[in-house]
């Protein structure tokens, strides 16, 4: 497996993902997929600890939160942020995790789809620490930034091209979510469930979190990929104006599917 590469790595990142977690989107998926209190649960990919400490609370009275993340920046934020009963732990997911034990429930919100060649890979490594009868939990976007309404036609062709290069140049996968129940189906999970929900959501004026994400996801990713733009007619600056606009115009309807898959381990 590639040695821990991030594609929105940055150093506004940690900000970026602190604002666009959603506490009660998180909330949400977690109790859906069965997380209860006294269960032992792993954040895998925690980044900067958010959706960590929102599971930890989910699980109490008794219950106990681990959060792992190849980034030492995160963990170190993490762990100064959301010090306390909380482990958070520096570590490479895509190796052995034999030695943080085993849980009750395990979440994998937002990881896979930076690794699609070794995706399910991934997915059975991190299967390796859910004890029998615990539950796995995978959390992914589906034709991600690609579905808009009322934006040129160059920018809209432009991102979902961008989003199209992005699976062969930097291994990412826009369409993981659709792949989710037949990884936790292949590895012999129980009691599979599926739930899908929009995401990415909006209409009218945009939320000042909503402009910050989009924009520092394109910014991060045009500096890092400048031929992802080449396709663009009028360059980087009408590509930025033409984005800008995007933001900015309430008329404009743009949405991403999020699926949640939960399984049981036999």
């Amino acid at each position: 497996m590639r040695d821990y590469t991030y594609l929105m790595e940055s150093d506004q990142e940690t900000a970026r993902l602190e604002q666009k977690t959603d506490f009660e989107a998180v909330i949400r998926q977690a109790r859906w997929a069965g997380l209860r209190p006294g269960m032992r649960v792993a954040d895998i990919g925690c980044g900067p600890g958010k959706t960590t400490a929102i599971l930890h609370d989910l699980v109490q009275p008794g219950g106990a939160a681990l959060g792992l993340d190849a980034s030492e920046q995160r963990i170190s934020y993490a762990a100064a942020k959301y010090s306390g009963d909380i482990e958070f732990r520096h570590g490479n997911f895509l190796k052995p995790l034999d030695d943080l034990g085993s849980f009750d429930f395990v979440w994998v919100r937002f990881v896979l789809e930076y690794y699609r060649s070794k995706s399910f890979n991934l997915t059975e490594n991190i299967s390796r620490i859910v004890k029998p009868g615990g539950i796995l939990c995978l959390i992914d976007l589906d034709y991600n930034c690609m579905s808009h309404y009322g934006i040129s036609p160059g920018l809209e062709k432009t991102i979902t091209a961008c989003m199209h290069k992005l699976q062969d140049n930097a291994d990412f996968d826009p369409f993981m979510g659709r792949k989710l129940y037949t990884y936790l189906y292949d590895l012999g999970f129980e009691e599979i469930d599926v739930h899908v929900s929009a995401h990415h959501l909006m209409f009218g004026e945009m939320k000042e979190r909503d402009v910050f994400n989009w924009r520092r996801k394109l910014e991060v990713i045009s500096s890092k990929m400048p031929d992802l733009l080449e396709d663009y007619s009028g360059g980087t600056e009408e590509f930025q104006q033409d984005f800008e606009k995007l933001l900015n115009d309430p008329r404009r309807f743009s949405y991403t599917p999020v699926i949640c898959c939960r399984g049981r381990m036999p």
